[in-house]
Formats: structure tokens, C-alpha cells, sequence
């Protein structure tokens, strides 16, 4: 139970950087290499993200991230009175910790790792047309419809390979059930 709970409690925390797969470069670098960074890029970089709504990406990513893993959470932990509480003290105290703008410090050298000052500029050009305006507009929901979609076709192939496994392997079929039996017992 603990390394379950352990385990979906860093999903969640690495949920910060979900909305990099809506952003090009999405990597993580330390936040050390930010000092090598041209101050002109940097500033351009600082721009391009302010341009792009990254900080207010990464909060909906994980505000989105909450409220997938939230079961995962809940059934993590022996059921009990306290279970609801505990839950909703962690995803708060969790909330009250995320800064964006501390993500955004760690997410400038990868984009300066990533791409040239030209390029961080020509992607500032794009983001301030009517079509990368609406790109950024309508990214999160084709990202979040997509995932949906990938999942759900994951877990009918996950449901249809299963189904073919235990019918060509019937002597793990019946272990299964016996194994299935036993816990029911228990």
C-alpha cells in the first residue's frame, strides 16, 4: 500500500511537467544551467513562455493530473473514516506548494538547450497570429481528448490481449480463478 501510495504521489508531482508535451522541448535540465544562458534568449525565452501561458498550462495540467490520480490515491490507502480526509489535506497541501513561476525557472535552459534565439523569436511570431492564438486556445483540450482517446484504445487492447492470453493458455486461466478464489476467501 505504501509504495502504491508512494508511487501515484510522484505521478502527481510529476504531473508539473505533463503540459510540456504540449510544448516543444519537454525535457527537464537544472536550473544551474539557466546562468549560462544568454541574457538576450533568456529574456526571449521569458516571453515566448509568457506568450505561450506555460505557468497557467502547468496548473491546468495538474489540476487535469488531480483528477486522474485522485482514485489512485484514495484506493492506495486502507479504507477507513480518515481515508476522504487525508486525501483532500494532501492534494491541498500539494496545491499550496506548486509555484509556476518556479516551474518556468526550471523550464527556461531547457528551452534555451532545445532551441536558438531565432528560433524562440519565429516561435513568438507564431504564437501571436490569429492561428497560434488559437492553437494555444484549443491545445489542452486536443491534448486531453487525445490522451483519452490513447487510453481508452490502451485499456481495449490491454482487455482484448488478456482475453486472448487466457484463452490459449487455460492452465493460467484456472490458476487465475483458483488465485482469484483464494483472495475471496481470505
Amino acid at each position: 500500500m505504501k509504495k502504491s501510495f508512494a508511487l501515484t504521489c510522484v505521478l502527481l508531482a510529476g504531473s508539473a511537467c505533463v503540459f510540456a508535451q504540449a510544448q516543444p522541448g519537454g525535457s527537464t535540465t537544472a536550473a544551474a544551467a539557466q546562468s549560462k544562458i544568454d541574457p538576450a534568449k533568456e529574456a526571449d525565452i521569458r516571453r515566448l513562455l509568457e506568450v505561450t501561458g506555460a505557468a497557467s498550462l502547468a496548473v491546468q495540467a495538474m489540476n487535469e493530473m488531480e483528477g486522474a490520480i485522485r482514485p489512485m490515491v484514495t484506493q492506495s490507502l486502507p479504507p477507513g473514516e480518515y481515508r476522504e480526509k487525508l486525501v483532500d489535506l494532501f492534494f491541498e497541501k500539494f496545491r499550496s506548494k506548486r509555484d509556476p513561476k518556479h516551474l518556468v525557472e526550471l523550464i527556461v535552459p531547457v528551452y534555451d538547450k532545445y532551441y536558438t534565439d531565432e528560433d524562440v523569436k519565429g516561435l513568438i511570431q507564431l504564437y501571436q497570429t490569429p492561428l497560434g492564438k488559437r492553437m494555444l486556445t484549443v491545445l489542452p483540450k486536443v491534448m486531453a481528448e487525445s490522451q483519452a482517446a490513447g487510453a481508452e484504445w490502451g485499456r481495449q487492447l490491454g482487455q482484448q490481449s488478456m482475453m486472448e492470453v487466457l484463452s490459449e493458455h487455460p492452465d493460467l486461466r484456472a490458476a487465475m480463478e483458483e488465485a482469484g478464489k483464494n483472495a475471496e476467501g481470505h
